[in-house]
């Protein structure tokens, strides 16, 4: 076995770490946890696979990469791993409902099913299932750590995206550890990510390509892994070098904290901080869907026949929201765009009390009740919340006035599914059977609950992808 270039680096530290990680040094709970978070993904990948835009990166990429044996999930198809962990991570990032870490925003699902899956498959092994989830608890906790070094949610103010731009080494980390790579191949597949890791956040107002973002991130993890294999050398003690190094990079002269990537590894678990999604949309707007959902509620209390007669829409959020999650819309918006707009999400919620796939079809995204509430509505930054403690910047008040020159405030600190009030492992099971609802039979759906909750003691990976591959239905049209 070789050892990392500097042990004592900080890359050197989270090498060995990775390596060194067994079953059992992973508490009960974060691994049964992890395998909820697995479950997610497959769901809103199943949900995702027969999307309008998921079909049409379906033919281009089987265009470029052809035919293989890596299943690309809900088609009933397989490509090449590259081609098929592409696919797979396009899929669950299609509708905007899969997991997101909320203080080093990154979606791990969409990063490490499609890269292990493709690494089981190139590898040609039977993977065990207890393999793929020690392996993935290796990626849920190495990517959040990655983002914290070089600022967390401050990346998404900046521009970046931020889940592609952490989430090279988190998918290079699990299948590095998949493949079962010494400490000193794990160092050169972390350096292969971090040279790859990039994603502009202007992909979220008209681009399909948004829901790809992640994807490129999965792809080179896998790739990173599998170049370190072969014995193919990426650049060492990529994190701290100060010329070109990772962290010296993305810092872009902002406080940066290189340490955060080995702080507590092994004692706190970001696995157990990932938000899993009630709704459809952007993980800093779920506080402003909740908050409309309540005040919808309340209408007749102010003697309010219907939300149309409300006069105004005030939203008041902190940085990162207000930079990520709005601007003035332009009719009509595109579905990604609908799922980033604050406005959009609040209104269509206020107007159906809910923001699922229903509610972003090209039909409501264009319609007058929506606009009409859209022209009322007023978001304002409040730089004060940036003060707060991390767990609190992403809270939202939305304010309606009425006719009568009344308001009603709604608030809300932490939305359900955060840290403070995470989603519960029945509630995940729950998630996941009314998405697949739409699109395939209730036992299929079951087998796979069965089947992924059963990893820890699962021989082979085998049944779990059969159970995966045939063609699912359409989710919206």
């Amino acid at each position: 076995m070789s050892a990392p270039s500097n042990p004592e680096g900080v890359t050197g530290r989270l090498v060995t770490w990775i390596h060194d990680l067994t079953w059992d040094d992973v508490p009960a709970e974060v691994r049964t946890r992890a395998a909820h978070l697995l479950l997610d993904g497959l769901g809103c990948a199943l949900v995702g696979a027969q999307l309008p835009w998921s079909r049409l990166a379906t033919e281009a990429v089987l265009g470029i990469e052809g035919g293989g044996d890596a299943v690309v999930i809900g088609t009933g198809r397989t490509s090449t791993p590259v081609g098929a962990a592409l696919l797979n991570s396009t899929y669950i990032q299609g509708f905007e409902l899969d997991d997101f870490h909320p203080l080093a925003p990154l979606h791990s699902a969409s990063l490490l099913v499609p890269s292990l899956l493709a690494t089981a498959s190139h590898t040609g092994r039977d993977v065990t299932g207890r393999e793929l989830l020690l392996a993935a608890l290796v990626g849920f906790e190495v990517g959040p750590r990655i983002g914290s070094s070089i600022g967390g949610t401050a990346m998404l103010s900046r521009g970046w995206h931020s889940g592609p731009v952490f989430g090279a080494s988190s998918a290079a980390a699990a299948c590095a550890k998949l493949r079962g790579l010494d400490p000193a191949q794990t160092e050169d597949a972390l350096g292969f990510a971090a040279t790859q890791s990039a994603g502009l956040m202007s992909a979220q107002y008209e681009a399909m390509g948004k829901r790809m973002q992640h994807g490129f991130a999965a792809r080179n993890g896998f790739y990173s892994a599998a170049l370190a294999a072969s014995g193919y050398t990426g650049i060492d003690q990529v994190y701290e070098r100060e010329y070109g190094g990772y962290v010296a990079v993305y810092g872009e002269g902002h406080p940066t904290d290189p340490e955060a990537i080995v702080r507590g590894l092994g004692e706190g678990w970001e696995t157990t901080m990932a938000m899993v999604k009630s709704w459809a949309v952007m993980g800093g707007l779920h506080g402003a869907v909740q908050a409309a959902q309540a005040l919808r509620g309340r209408l007749a209390g102010h003697g309010v026949e219907s939300v149309e007669s409300v006069e105004r829409i005030d939203i008041r959020v902190g940085d990162v929201i207000y930079h990520h999650g709005w601007w003035p819309p332009q009719r009509p918006l595109e579905a990604i765009g609908g799922q980033m707009n604050i406005g959009y999400a609040t209104a269509v919620t206020l107007l159906d009390g809910t923001a699922l796939p229903e509610q972003f079809t090209a039909a409501r995204l264009d319609a007058d009740d929506v606009w009409e509430l859209l022209e009322r509505t007023h978001v304002t930054l409040d730089r004060s919340i940036d003060e707060l403690p991390l767990t609190e910047r992403f809270q939202t008040h939305v304010t309606l006035t009425f006719a009568d020159g009344s308001t009603d405030t709604e608030r809300v600190i932490s939305p359900h599914g955060s840290p403070v009030d995470p989603i519960t492992n029945d509630e995940v099971v729950a998630k996941f059977r009314s998405l697949t609802d739409r699109v395939m039979a209730p036992e299929r759906a079951g087998a796979i609950v069965e089947a992924v909750q059963g990893l820890a003691d699962a021989p082979s990976l085998a049944p779990l992808v059969a159970l995966l591959a045939p063609p699912v239905g359409r989710a919206l049209d």
